[in-house]
């Protein structure tokens, strides 16, 4: 079969376009602003991109056209493939049809930590000999890609809640039929699709109402929203996790990269890894009770994570210089911001942590949590925010006369301030969800250089 993605760098679909090429189909797409590590992934699998939309490369004549969540009516391609009568579906329901049906699905929902929590599931199982699918909004340092077909029944798939297709308006999760679900946490977001934090506890109880009796639920219980959602009903096993709840996590007083899991039944299981904040160590929960239900035993699970290389773009550590450590975060809400900077500082308690943030998600852009900006990064001790263009709204009056926090419209000032607040022994962090203009490799350059 012949596919034809539009839209095909998004994280899912670009995933998607890798599953399908090792399911030995063809597989073309398109898209626009094309970055890595998509763009990079895609074509070393082989995988031809064109830039744009023009309706000629449907000219190739693919079987199916595969049209992801970000095309709408009024896009070239689109209103060819309607014209032309062509066969189409989303990107979900592709996966389901052709590679989920049959499978035993982990599934991992939330507003925050699905990458990387995901990401840790799927070594675990691959640690474990599982050799597990899974598709992942992101690169895992462990493996090679983003998502690989696998060789046994189980399937480690990222669940965003975010809509499937301009002619489909559920969450993208409703397709993927999980036996294992994971629901790390949730709030507000993703204002462009969702009116307030009610509409997406309903799209999560629908994703309740799929999993089988058999199946697994694990919640944080600290969670209102999901309490929430849960009480409206659930039909299967659940857990929950947290202080008073049937597993939670327990920190080394004096080792902030130490922790012990522990099982309300008596089991328990000490570790050590790379990663920082205690959102990773509920992530890390999370993932090892969700291996637990498909026969991982505690032991193995605590291993895999000792080895655990997160995420890039997730305080991925892009280089040291001359002193200054320089990392990429994929920042989206002021509850990441918040956590991450929070957890640098409790592994690097002395050194100075500069912040640069980008707020450039759909919910952030729209002002939704222009309040919270000032705050969400307190832990950090210089902090520089862009504001681009054509926003509806002032981040300078967001931020107010908050000291230590300064907001640019110039890109090149905004790197020249930002390597001058650099000292010896600073802890750089980049917070975006996008290309950031390429920030990052322009701040490379200039501390080299400096």
């Amino acid at each position: 079969m012949h596919l034809h993605i539009l839209g095909i760098c998004g994280t899912f679909m670009g995933s998607l376009a890798l599953l399908a090429r090792e399911m030995g189909h063809q597989v073309t797409g398109s898209d626009l602003n094309v970055y890595p590590p998509m763009s990079t992934q895609l074509k070393e699998a082989g995988i031809g991109l064109i830039e744009g939309y023009d309706p000629s490369q449907l000219d190739l004549r693919p079987d199916l056209v595969v049209i992801g969540n970000a095309m709408s009516r009024g896009n070239p391609c689109v209103e060819a493939v309607l014209d032309q009568g062509l066969a189409y579906c989303s990107g979900p329901q592709w996966l389901h049809d052709h590679l989920l049906a049959d499978r035993w699905v982990l599934a991992v929902a939330g507003t925050h930590g699905k990458t990387t929590t995901a990401s840790m599931l799927a070594w675990i199982l691959e640690y474990a000999g599982m050799k597990p699918g899974y598709l992942i909004g992101g690169v895992p340092l462990n493996f090679e890609r983003s998502a690989r077909v696998g060789e046994t029944d189980f399937f480690v798939i990222e669940a965003d809640e975010y809509d499937t297709a301009f002619f489909d308006k559920r969450s993208k999760f409703l397709h993927y039929a999980p036996r294992t679900l994971v629901m790390n946490n949730l709030e507000f977001d993703h204002a462009d699709i969702f009116p307030d934090l009610a509409a997406i506890e309903t799209q999560f109880h629908h994703l309740l109402r799929i999993v089988p009796a058999s199946g697994q639920v694990i919640y944080p219980r600290a969670s209102d929203s999901l309490g929430r959602v849960v009480t409206r009903g659930c039909w299967s096993q659940s857990l929950e996790t947290g202080v008073a709840g049937d597993a939670w996590f327990e920190s080394d007083a004096h080792d902030p990269q130490s922790f012990a899991i522990y099982l309300s039944a008596g089991e328990f299981v000490n570790l050590s890894w790379e990663l920082s904040g205690d959102h990773n160590k509920e992530n890390a929960l999370h993932a090892v009770l969700a291996a637990r239900h498909v026969g991982v035993p505690l032991e193995v699970s605590a291993a895999a994570l000792c080895e655990f290389r997160s995420v890039k773009r997730r305080m991925e550590l892009r280089g040291k210089f001359n002193g200054v450590r320089l990392y990429d975060d994929f920042a989206h809400h002021p509850t990441a911001i918040a956590t991450t900077l929070e957890g640098l500082r409790k592994v690097a308690p002395d050194s100075r942590i500069v912040a640069v943030v980008e707020p450039r998600s759909n919910t952030m852009k729209q002002g939704h949590f222009s309040h919270r900006l000032a705050a969400c990064a307190s832990a950090a001790d210089m902090v520089f925010w862009f504001q681009p263009s054509g926003q509806g709204w002032s981040l300078t009056e967001a931020i107010g006369g908050n000291q230590g926090q300064r907001v640019f419209e110039d890109f090149e000032a905004l790197i020249a301030a930002v390597v001058d607040a650099c000292e010896p022994e600073t802890e750089l962090v980049v917070m975006s969800n996008g290309s950031f203009g390429g920030l990052h490799e322009r701040l490379i350059q200039a501390l080299e250089e400096r």
